[in-house]
């Protein structure tokens, strides 16, 4: 699954990169493109899988996993530029992407769990009969602005650690010959400062210190600005994604007009700096209820949507006819359906997947990550019934 082609038609003949553009601007009607990044799984699922006769190697090498599930290949740069994942292979725990990273130390530990202060810097509990299960917050680096003086030395964009690639020449290189799609994560607003602040007193700072929060967005800015600058000087990508987390099952976490105001203004002048080189496909990643947000992502020049979480009240098909062209969607399909049966699973990409791929422009998968009891078989039968919808 390397080097995927695609027979179009009679006659022509596009590559998995091709595909995966033509898609994303509502070229190519009625396809689907499945691919690991929108295919998120738990380890423990994994673990269940291969218990249920998948092989060991998808456990531990992400090739493995998407070459057995014959997925579409994506590519990331190799920068650290968003949350950053410690466990395996892409899961659980998760930091911020600091450079250096703190060193861990335990405080204090019993049977069922241990708390100590991660990588991030934050102080955390943590649970060891599920070392996937989110941590309880205990307390965060960043109080005050001389915290974040210091800890703002840490994303420095420059740091050679947050590079991850040492012959970054020929990586380029080699990544020019590509026939597959590649992103780049381009960092964070209100979603890597409510990890190293902490929600509730992130929250009341927009209230509260107003210049200390755009004084946080700024740096921020040049962040993302600095990465993007270095990264598409040497290598053309074809998406950017963004993290966030800034919503609930309630809805957002801030308000559209403080949106408007503190991050917007940043967004555009990364969103205008991609475009201005190319990249015309920006993502952002947000679980919860992000409805109201939505048009404020668009105006600021985001123009794609995942993982659009079922249980937080999103949806898609609504999403679709509201705003049509204006936004590609990602995800969407319930995860509890996939633990139902063939059935539910049926059911679920009927409502949804032949409309939202009609006229491009969505990518199919779960709406979070793929919990533990979903079957090996439920999996493989979820994958085959999207491929069969399949009429580019």
């Amino acid at each position: 699954m390397d080097n995927i082609s695609y027979l179009v038609g009679k006659e022509e003949i596009m590559t998995s990169r091709e595909r995966f553009l033509k898609i994303a601007r509502f070229q190519l009607p009625n396809a689907i493109y499945l691919s690991p990044y929108t295919q998120g799984v738990w380890h423990k699922t994994l673990e269940r899988w291969v218990a249920e006769g998948a092989p060991q190697e998808i456990l531990t090498d992400n090739v493995a996993r998407y070459r057995y599930f014959e997925l579409d290949r994506i590519g990331m740069v190799r920068v650290e530029a968003s949350l950053i994942a410690l466990g395996p292979k892409g899961g659980a725990p998760f930091i911020p992407p600091v450079r250096p990273r703190f060193e861990s130390r335990v405080l204090e530990e019993d049977e069922r769990s241990r708390v100590r202060i991660n990588e991030a810097g934050v102080t955390i509990r943590e649970f060891k009969d599920d070392p996937e299960r989110m941590p309880l917050w205990l307390d965060y680096p960043v109080k005050n602005r001389k915290d974040w003086d210091e800890y703002k030395k840490r994303l420095d964009p420059h740091h050679p650690e947050r590079w991850l690639v040492k012959d970054w020449d020929s990586y380029a290189d080699r990544l020019s010959k590509r026939d597959y799609p590649l992103g780049l994560d381009v960092g964070s607003f209100f979603g890597l400062l409510r990890e190293v602040v902490g929600a509730e007193k992130l929250l009341l700072l927009f209230y509260d210190d107003p210049q200390f929060v755009e004084d946080m967005m700024v740096h921020m800015e040049y962040f993302s600005i600095q990465i993007v600058e270095r990264v598409l000087k040497d290598i053309q990508v074809d998406f950017a994604f963004f993290w966030e987390d800034m919503a609930w099952k309630g809805g957002s976490m801030i308000s559209p007009e403080m949106f408007r105001e503190f991050m917007m203004p940043h967004y555009k002048r990364v969103t205008s700096l991609l475009r201005s080189q190319g990249v015309d496909i920006i993502m952002v990643d947000s679980d919860g209820d992000i409805n109201e947000l939505i048009p404020l992502w668009i105006e600021s020049g985001v123009n794609g949507m995942w993982p659009l979480e079922v249980q937080a009240g999103v949806d898609a098909v609504e999403i679709r006819k509201k705003f049509g062209k204006e936004c590609i969607l990602w995800g969407n399909i319930d995860k509890k359906a996939l633990a139902q049966g063939k059935e539910a699973i049926k059911e679920e990409i009927d409502k949804k997947v032949p409309f939202l791929i009609s006229e491009g422009g969505y990518f199919p998968g779960p709406d979070h990550f793929i919990p533990e009891d979903v079957s090996l078989e439920n999996f493989q039968f979820y994958l085959e019934y999207l491929r069969s919808l399949d009429q580019s």
